[in-house]
């Protein structure tokens, strides 16, 4: 019988994260922005449409606290105004000297993007681990392993400059597993806000 259940899609775990999108011109300007670094370096490039700010990672989430999470992030959400913001620039995690993960940075001064991410990290606590490192407003734009990835002269020369945007939602996706790259499906979105 359990092994019945565990065959059945509705009783497998979801791989879900709470994140914010760009709108499509802020990725086609960061997409001609790195073009260089792209055309010289190899690595696992994010595909444009999978750019996201990650708020909250969550890994993997049985179905029966879905409902719950959405609840959660609708509330947060309510919580915090809509926020205007840009691209600022290129960085490196952990360096630009040995960059594991190029990504391009959102200005956040008032740190209210943090806040969110804070106010998801102690609203989801009781199911989902909290964050272990301090919240870097970021879209991931590619991944190197091994970590040897020589980035410092690219960083200080490409500018990443955009007109500024809004984030008034926050979403809730679903992350497929797939090569070669996930597919992420939307299973929520929340008005800041209102």
């Amino acid at each position: 019988m359990a092994r019945d259940r565990a065959s059945r899609p509705e009783a497998k775990p979801q791989r879900l994260f709470v994140a914010v999108d760009v709108p499509d011109g802020v990725r086609s300007q960061l997409s001609d922005a790195i073009a260089p670094i792209r055309e010289r370096v190899r690595g696992k490039w994010v595909p444009a449409e999978n750019w996201h700010v990650t708020m909250k990672f969550l890994g993997s989430t049985w179905p029966r606290l879905v409902e719950w999470v959405q609840e959660t992030c609708a509330r947060v959400a309510a919580q915090h105004e809509p926020i205007e913001t840009s691209l600022t620039g290129l960085g490196a995690f952990p360096t630009a000297r040995r960059a594991r993960v190029l990504w391009a940075g959102l200005d956040d001064p008032d740190r209210r993007l943090a806040g969110i991410a804070t106010s998801l990290d102690e609203s989801l606590a009781s199911e989902f681990a909290p964050e272990k490192r301090g919240f870097t407003a970021h879209l991931t734009v590619a991944r190197f392993d091994p970590p040897t990835v020589a980035l410092g002269e690219d960083l200080k020369t490409i500018a990443v400059v955009t007109d500024p945007f809004a984030i008034d939602r926050l979403m809730l996706y679903r992350s497929h597993l797939r090569r070669p790259a996930p597919v992420y499906e939307r299973v929520g979105d929340f008005p800041l806000g209102r």
